[in-house]
């Protein structure tokens, strides 16, 4: 058994939580998403904001869009996750380079158990950073089934 994450945009909490019984996700509404396999929205995304934005992991950790669950059903197997603002601004105004540069710790993060290929994360990160951008105002979500 594996676990989906898709990430996409939405105008409000209550937007993105409409898409929580969508067969499929939000893609499935031809939203704009990104597909993930293996990059979790609350710890990774949370060391990678740490890295990418010099600000220290509890205070990500503590913010209150850091995966607070807009929507929930099965006992968990499918939710509706927030993304931090300030990530989201971040990957929208990083570089390449920033990137590039961020994804090597990134991928020394103990989340990824030392099995995590750099120029794979950095791609992911090129991806996740495109999204950000054309959020056009909205925010960041992670819609995860289990």
């Amino acid at each position: 058994m594996g676990v989906l994450f898709e990430y996409f945009a939405a105008k409000s909490d209550a937007e993105a939580a409409a898409v929580i019984d969508l067969v499929g996700g939000p893609g499935s509404l031809e939203m704009d998403t990104l597909s993930v396999n293996g990059i979790e929205p609350v710890v990774q995304l949370g060391t990678l904001e740490a890295l990418l934005t010099n600000r220290p992991y509890d205070e990500v950790a503590n913010d209150p869009r850091s995966g607070h669950a807009v929507a929930v059903r099965g006992n968990g197997e499918r939710l509706v996750l927030t993304i931090t603002d300030s990530l989201a601004t971040a990957l929208a105004q990083a570089s390449g380079e920033d990137l590039q540069r961020v994804a090597v710790p990134w991928s020394e993060t103990e989340e990824f158990w030392g099995t995590a290929d750099p120029d794979v994360l950095a791609d992911v990160l090129v991806d996740l950073a495109a999204l950000a951008r054309r959020t056009d105002g909205n925010r960041l979500y992670c819609w995860v089934c289990v």
